[in-house]
């Protein structure tokens, strides 16, 4: 019993020597922003409650820009020049934009979404805590914790006296869960605000665990693939003059997609929806469609629909011509026709975003919360900090609340993460200005 308390006593000084080592490399200035966010970690959890329970589904607008009501005076005390950038434009409510040009140190673009995927016929719509340290809500992780911790790494910032000279723009989305049409007009203030930027900085929650963080996403682009066949009675398929009919056409192309491009590291390509007959309707717009063919007719039309991931623009562009030579091949007497639509950029681990995690994870350590490694972009999905890619220098995400079942109403939070996250996102803004 004497032995086991002594070495529990040696494991307990050397935890707190390894704390005191990684705490005696926090300059006084990184102190006072810990202890900020320390300090009004309950205001902070305050206005979390408040913004999950007010229903921000992505086509609930009025909701959108409620949540943005909320915020927007929030930054506006901190000096920001804050606006609702309306979306009417791409069918959506629109974008919270906050702008800080204090002239020191890089340009950093900060990035968050007001949009849940829970409109307001769902059953989930209030923040309830399960624990003491733990949150059910609608889009509490996903990502209204993020948001929430931007402001609070901001606060914490001005407190320290760092943030009045800082270079800043927030761009907080209305339709990141159901992005709004075209691309080039709902991702505007994205993409002029990574065009200012230095440094892009995302705020999702990632895969939930603050020991990772993003520094590559793969991107998302959607295809339509569309084959015409010969109609016939079914009795004289494969004869010359009919050939092989739409959905053998449909079936070669997807079954030679899936022998013949498996090997691309990090890459998936789907099929989400296929239709095939003598009549097919296709409404893209709220993905369904009809169908109508008997089984003595050769099936005269088939559609299907899918996506492409894929680690970088290289990538996605060699897999596209593959993909379009294998349609080329047709079956006899059909004809099958490609084609792409807009979507996400692949965000690639470049570099300068290799080194921005590295600056990351040297600030956790260093304030006692280890190692953050990058998650492997198999397990990552698109997501708005990508857009940023082909403009800034640096880019990571994942820097948001941690938490688990985004997307269903088991969505939870770990509220004690909206602290850490934010003491962790603050210090390291103020290392980029200072260094």
């Amino acid at each position: 019993m004497k032995c086991r308390f002594i070495k529990q006593c040696c494991a307990l000084l050397v935890l707190v020597s390894n704390v005191s080592s990684a705490w005696a490399a926090v300059s006084s200035t990184e102190s006072k922003i810990v202890k900020h966010i320390d300090n009004t970690h309950p205001e902070a959890v305050k206005l979390l409650e408040k913004v999950v329970n007010i229903n921000s589904g992505t086509m609930n607008f009025a909701g959108v820009r409620q949540v943005a009501d909320v915020l927007i005076p929030e930054f506006e005390k901190l000096g920001f020049d804050a606006r609702f950038e309306d979306g009417s434009a791409f069918n959506r409510a629109g974008h919270l934009v906050a702008e800080l040009n204090g002239g020191k140190g890089p340009k950093l673009l900060l990035i968050g979404h007001l949009d849940t995927v829970f409109e307001p016929d769902s059953p989930f719509q209030k923040f309830e805590y399960i624990s003491d340290n733990v949150a059910k809500g609608p889009g509490i992780a996903d990502m209204k914790g993020g948001d929430i911790v931007i402001l609070q790494s901001l606060r914490a910032l001005q407190a320290a006296g760092e943030l009045i000279d800082m270079n800043i723009m927030v761009v907080m989305t209305g339709d990141e869960e159901l992005s709004g049409r075209p691309l080039t007009l709902s991702k505007k203030a994205l993409i002029d605000g990574a065009k200012w930027a230095d440094i892009a900085i995302g705020f999702e929650n990632g895969d939930g665990n603050p020991k990772t963080a993003n520094i590559s996403r793969r991107g998302s682009i959607d295809w339509t693939l569309n084959v015409k066949g010969v109609p016939s009675h079914s009795s004289q398929i494969f004869k010359d003059d009919v050939g092989a009919g739409a959905i053998y056409e449909a079936a070669r192309v997807l079954n030679t997609f899936y022998t013949e491009l498996r090997e691309e590291k990090l890459l998936t390509y789907n099929p989400g929806r296929i239709m095939g007959g003598t009549t097919v309707t296709h409404n893209s717009t709220k993905n369904s469609g009809t169908t109508f063919g008997k089984n003595n007719v050769v099936a005269e039309t088939a559609i299907v629909t899918g996506d492409i991931r894929g680690i970088s623009e290289e990538q996605v562009a060699r897999v596209k011509n593959k993909m379009e030579a294998i349609v080329a091949s047709h079956l006899p007497q059909t004809q099958s026709k490609m084609e792409f639509g807009e979507g996400y950029p692949p965000l690639a681990p470049t570099e300068g975003n290799k080194k921005l995690l590295s600056i990351y994870s040297n600030v956790s350590e260093e304030l006692g919360f280890g190692k953050v490694e990058a998650v492997d972009p198999l397990n990552a999905g698109a997501a708005d900090v990508s857009f940023t890619s082909a403009y800034v220098d640096m880019a990571i995400d994942g820097l948001g609340m941690s938490g688990t079942a985004g997307h269903t109403v088991e969505e939870k939070g770990n509220i004690d993460s909206l602290s850490s996250q934010a003491k962790r996102a603050a210090v390291l803004m103020y290392r980029l200005k200072s260094n």
